[in-house]
């Protein structure tokens, strides 16, 4: 054994030296195989290329970028590509030679066809997040410009794709050959010669398999040495055939030696990797073909990780446990001390209580308990949704109106139940007794807190879809809850109860339009119409008193209801929001329905104008609400001034969809944090409570050009004219502004349209822009009383046309006919008597009316040159003295005496110029809220 391993020793050291340069010393190699660890030798160090480096870093890049296409991460692909293309420049030394890798042409090509795909896909740019399509388009322009560069390349690639991404194959073949045979442990000579270190461990390897062989050998020797010694014994024998068997165990060992320093071809063993592509892609098949026979056979299931949980019903009792109220309220405090703890499943609570539930219905212990169990049940599924900003399912919805009406149904049916917030949990009473029942809990704030819930299910739904209508159904059933739940108040509810009952009923009631009534009210309408039409009406009013509640059921209209609902908070409520609520609420409903005085007079005798902006939110938008609702209610009844008013704060702060409730602005998303925003949002109207925008928007300008633009007319030449409508001076500059002008197309363009024809005193132009198709299928066809208003418009814009005319051309006519006027504007004579009339008494037109004639007689009253200029020194003067008061009150330190000027009877009240012995008495010019300010022209 001894000689055998000298020899293998030595052997080594040949075989080495022979491949080194230089001459090592005996036993070398053997010393470094000693210092050599064990996971050093099973580790194999591999010296790669500057340009391996390079590429492989490369195709790691452009595998992400790929990774984040497939899932449409923008954001990432940005990012990796920035990446990648820095990469590519550190690797500039390397292209220059080699040329720019196939592989990332490809990369280039695909990513700007993916890129435009995705911009071409609107909806899909829709469907993304901020970020995502920030990105999209940031990485767009960069690989436009960067492309640029590759125009030849990618055109190339794109004329042969097959081809560029075969040579990419033919590439990796040899790599892969290559990283194959250093597995198998063949290294060509040429390597073996650059890797110096792996020397050692090789020859390690060596030597472990050359002692295995000998002991092999040794072995093997020693069965025949058996053998020899059962058989006669011969040395001489022995000896030859242990020297001849050394020998070729030396040849075999020199040429496995020699082998591994050979490049050996590859076995028929060794896979190709398209072989293996193959073989994967068969792997999938072959799985889906034997889930496909199992599912055929039956036998077989599919059975996901982990073992399958079997639910069971949680055991409530034990065995044997006499169930009475007591142990029914404490495996009740049981269930609810788990409520609000980490890990407790909210789904499984509620299960649990129902299941108490049934349990005391059917051991009959009494209606106490069973109450006291619904409260918990529909508070716990009130708490389903930790957020206040989530809404409820549809199904946990359903439940919730099921348990409350069993609740109402119980509390209806036995008389002797209590309820109440002010019974303590030591004095309830839920035993079966002679005493009435005494349960702690709150019926309204249940409901109420349901009325909530719905809301929030109203405002999360998409408004232009069936979900919102069928949720939109749900109204009647809560109403009839709340209705319910009135009834029940009226006859054991204290008065504070009472009147928030009444204010939930008045808020599901205020903003909708009682057509029962309308129609009642026009009568007359309502006989005329067919037998099959009233048939029809019926069927369908069959339908909808079910749904509706018990006063409209009997044919009691929703003013009635309103007015007695209101009169009592009015009467009993001790809390200012409740009673500021259902003021508006009641202005709204008599707005909304055409009674316009009754619904001004309820507003000016509250007062609400006055403090409205220190209440709350929520107030405030009913507040803005109910103003917009007045201000189009006044137009209706031909009251354009009012109407002005009454829209003018919400129109001119550019804000009538915040001020409302109808929408967030974007523009404003700035100044409010993430949290704001869900309050913000949580504020909102849901969408069936909407006032159409666009109607208020032309009600708003319709209104400001009946006033503005005869007073505009009026003082053409009045340098401190003011203006009425500053909105409606925007459109007209944007009107004027337009290079082409062309057919109106939007509501807004049809009335700077209209104003401009009336300027001119064309009222049948301006009748034709403010009433078409267009602008009826928009606006008018939304009001109740269509006929009416389009009567009332044209009417106002024949009178206002013939005030503009008046205005415009007084100085053209010494004397007009009064009879071509009404011609002219299809007016009767007394109308343009009295508009004519009115106009000179308040010395708007300087005219007289000749009676006998008919005529108007104008007097011209053009100031002369000296006047003009006594007018230009009156007004500096007036400056002067403003000035110089202003001075004063500085010095002597009164400081608000400029702005209070008005209350000390100032120069402002009363300027007075002696002019050709006559008093002439300037007053301040403009519109104020009530109407027009009288401004007196002086005689000249």
């Amino acid at each position: 054994m001894s000689r055998f391993f000298a020899r293998s020793d030595s052997e080594s050291e040949e075989s080495s030296s022979d491949d080194e340069i230089t001459d090592k010393a005996p036993g070398a190699t053997f010393k470094q195989s000693l210092l050599l660890s064990d996971d050093e030798e099973d580790t194999k160090r591999v010296v790669r290329s500057a340009k391996d480096k390079r590429f492989e870093e490369l195709t790691n890049l452009i595998k992400t970028i790929r990774n984040a296409m497939k899932i449409r991460d923008m954001s990432k692909c940005l990012e990796e590509f920035e990446q990648l293309c820095r990469a590519f420049l550190k690797s500039k030394n390397i292209v220059d030679k080699e040329g720019i890798p196939p592989f990332y042409i490809r990369l280039l090509a695909d990513l700007e066809d993916y890129l435009n795909q995705l911009w071409e896909d609107k909806e899909g740019k829709k469907k993304m997040n901020k970020n995502n399509a920030k990105a999209l388009s940031t990485l767009r322009q960069k690989i436009r410009k960067y492309n640029r560069d590759f125009e030849s390349e990618i055109a190339a690639y794109k004329e042969n794709p097959q081809e560029s991404a075969d040579e990419e194959e033919e590439e990796k073949e040899p790599e892969d050959s290559g990283s194959s045979s250093d597995s198998e442990g063949e290294v060509s000579s040429k390597s073996f010669l650059k890797k110096k270190p792996e020397a050692p461990s090789e020859a390690t390897d060596r030597s472990q398999t050359a002692k295995e062989s000998e002991d092999k050998s040794s072995s093997s020797d020693e069965d025949d040495d058996d053998d020899d010694d059962d058989g006669d014994w011969s040395p001489s024998d022995s000896d030859s055939r242990s020297e001849t068997s050394d020998k070729e165990e030396e040849n075999a060992l020199k040429r496995k030696r020699l082998v591994t320093f050979l490049k050996v071809k590859r076995s028929q063993d060794t896979e190709k990797p398209g072989v293996r592509k193959e073989e994967r892609k068969k792997k999938p098949k072959q799985k889906e073909q034997i889930e496909e026979e199992a599912e055929e056979e039956g036998g077989w299931e599919k059975v996901n990780r982990g073992v399958p949980l079997v639910k069971e019903k949680p055991k409530m009792f034990a065995k044997g446990t006499e169930i009475n109220t007591a142990v029914v309220v404490k495996k009740l405090n049981e269930i609810l001390q788990a409520r609000g703890k980490k890990g407790t499943d909210r789904a499984a609570q509620i299960e649990l209580f129902h299941a108490l539930a049934a349990i005391a219905a059917e051991n009959n212990l009494g209606q106490g308990i069973l109450v006291k169990i619904k409260f918990n049940i529909i508070a716990s599924l009130y708490d389903y949704n930790p957020n206040l900003a989530a809404f409820m399912k549809p199904d946990m919805w359903k439940k919730c109106l099921d348990c409350i009406d069993e609740l109402l149904d119980i509390l209806f049916e036995h008389n002797n139940i209590f309820i109440g917030e002010n019974i303590a949990e030591d004095s309830e009473n839920l035993a079966v007794s002679d005493q009435p029942f005494r349960v702690r809990g709150c019926i309204l704030t249940l409901v109420e807190r349901m009325d909530e819930e719905f809301t929030k299910i109203m405002q999360n739904t998409d408004p232009h879809s069936q979900e919102y209508v069928d949720n939109l159904k749900d109204e009647g059933r809560v109403c009839g809850i709340v209705d319910r739940l009135l009834t029940y108040m009226e006859n054991k509810g204290s008065t504070e109860e009472i009147c928030r009952v009444y204010l939930r009923r008045i808020m599901h009631t205020y903003y909708k339009f009682d057509y029962k009534a309308h129609r009642r009210s026009l009568g007359l309408q309502g006989e005329t119409k067919s037998e099959q039409d009233q048939e029809e009406n019926k069927e369908e009013n069959k339908e909808e008193n079910k749904e509706e509640n018990k006063e409209e059921s009997e044919g009691e209209d929703s003013a009635v209801i309103m007015d007695r609902l209101c009169k009592f908070i009015y009467a009993k409520d001790r809390t200012d929001r409740i009673r500021t609520c259902a003021i508006l609420c009641h202005i709204y409903h008599h707005a909304l329905h055409s009674r316009w005085y009754q619904a001004r007079d309820l507003m000016l005798m509250s007062h609400l104008q006055d403090n409205i902006q220190h209440a709350d939110p929520p107030v405030q938008i009913l507040y803005n609400r109910t103003m917009v609702q007045l201000g189009i209610c006044a137009f209706r009844q031909g009251m354009i001034k009012d109407a002005h008013n009454a829209l003018l704060d919400i129109q001119s702060s550019g804000r009538a969809k915040e001020l409302l409730g109808q929408g967030l602005l974007m523009r404003n998303m700035q100044e409010r944090n993430a949290e704001q925003e869900k309050i913000e949002k949580r504020r909102q109207v849901p969408f069936h409570m909407h006032i159409n925008l666009e109607l208020l928007e032309c009600v708003y300008l319709v209104s400001a050009m009946l006033l503005e633009i005869p007073y505009m007319a009026a003082h053409e030449f009045d340098a401190r004219r003011r203006m009425i409508s500053k909105q409606f001076h925007h459109q007209l500059r944007v009107g004027e502004r337009q290079p082409l002008l062309g057919p109106p197309e939007s509501m807004r363009e049809h009335v700077v349209a209209a104003s401009k024809a009336m300027k001119m005193g064309d009222w049948r132009t301006c009748h034709s822009f403010i009433i078409n198709e267009k602008m009826n299928s928009k606006v008018w066809d939304l009001f109740p009383e269509i006929q009416r208003v389009r009567e009332m418009l044209v009417r106002k814009i024949q009178e206002e046309s013939l005030r503009t005319y008046l205005f415009t051309y007084s100085s053209v006519y010494d004397s007009i006919s009064m009879a071509t006027l009404s011609e002219m504007f299809e007016l009767e004579m007394p109308t343009v008597h009295s508009i004519i009339s009115k106009m000179i008494i308040n010395e708007e037109l300087m005219a007289s009316l000749d009676q006998p004639t008919q005529t108007v007689m104008m007097h011209r009253t053009e100031p002369t040159s000296l006047q003009n200029m006594a007018l230009k020194l009156a007004e500096k003067l007036g400056n002067l003295v403003e000035n110089n008061e202003r001075v004063s009150d500085l010095k002597q330190g009164i400081y608000g005496g400029y702005f209070n000027r008005d209350q000390k009877g100032g120069y402002q009240q009363k300027q007075s110029y002696q002019r050709d012995g006559k008093s002439y008495q300037q007053k301040q010019s403009g519109y104020q809220r009530g109407g027009y300010r009288n401004q007196n022209q002086g005689n000249y």
